[in-house]
């Protein structure tokens, strides 16, 4: 067939139908189109899939159950988490953390030069050594770390109740992302990084200064420490 010798054989049957309708004026039925192509033993060179012998990951998905209720009674009630990336002098960094919504109040954080499952495990574990962690309820998007079973095992050791976003949906996680906003352009886009220590530092310096010196109007006009402290 002249469109198969013509392209080298990289076109399938879709493909020479569009072609015998685009050069000659012929309407075929791609099924035909297929048939005939059979009869003939023209196939299509494709690139074939690499077979895969190791054991896929098993995931676990949760409910959304803090379902945008986005205001918390107390402390270590509800928590929301979720990780971004920091691109720099051509180089990237992920910042993982956890706030606490009863006042905004960023729990843990964790920076890695890879975006795994340790980013978010460290993050949890941080968390949990600042703070009691049974009973709270927290809430993520449904990235493979946090579908994963170590993940969600590591919740239960802790007594973490899982939460999760539905599905392409980020409004379910607005609140870490309003953090994540806030960092980035009040800090991070105002100066240009050269090393991964610096932005590191400045990470460091912004969320203590997110946490004890930035008043909010949500709190109070207080800091997160001050509402935390005048509650206890």
């Amino acid at each position: 067939m002249a469109c198969y010798e013509k392209l080298k054989g990289i076109c399938g049957y879709r493909r020479v139908k569009v072609w015998l309708n685009r050069i000659y004026g012929i309407h075929i039925n791609h099924k035909r189109v297929r048939r005939l192509m059979g009869e003939l033993g023209i196939k299509a060179i494709i690139r074939r899939k690499k077979p895969y012998y190791g054991k896929k990951e098993a995931y676990v998905i949760s409910g959304n159950h803090l379902n945008r209720e986005f205001k918390a009674d107390q402390l270590n009630q509800k928590w929301v988490t979720d990780i971004t990336y920091l691109i720099f002098n051509g180089r990237r960094l992920y910042l993982s953390a956890i706030q606490d919504l009863f006042n905004n109040e960023i729990v843990a954080y964790q920076i890695s030069r890879r975006n795994d499952l340790s980013l978010v495990l460290d993050t949890v574990k941080k968390a949990r050594k600042r703070q009691d962690a049974r009973g709270v309820l927290l809430h993520s998007d449904q990235g493979f770390q946090y579908t994963s079973r170590q993940y969600t095992n590591l919740l239960k050791r802790y007594g973490i109740q899982a939460s999760m976003s539905r599905k392409g949906n980020c409004w379910d996680n607005a609140c870490m992302e309003n953090f994540f906003s806030h960092f980035k352009t009040e800090c991070f886009y105002l100066h240009a990084f050269h090393s991964a220590q610096q932005v590191e530092h400045a990470v460091q310096k912004y969320i203590h200064f997110y946490n004890h010196e930035r008043f909010q109007e949500k709190l109070n006009n207080l800091t997160p420490y001050e509402y935390r402290t005048q509650a206890a």
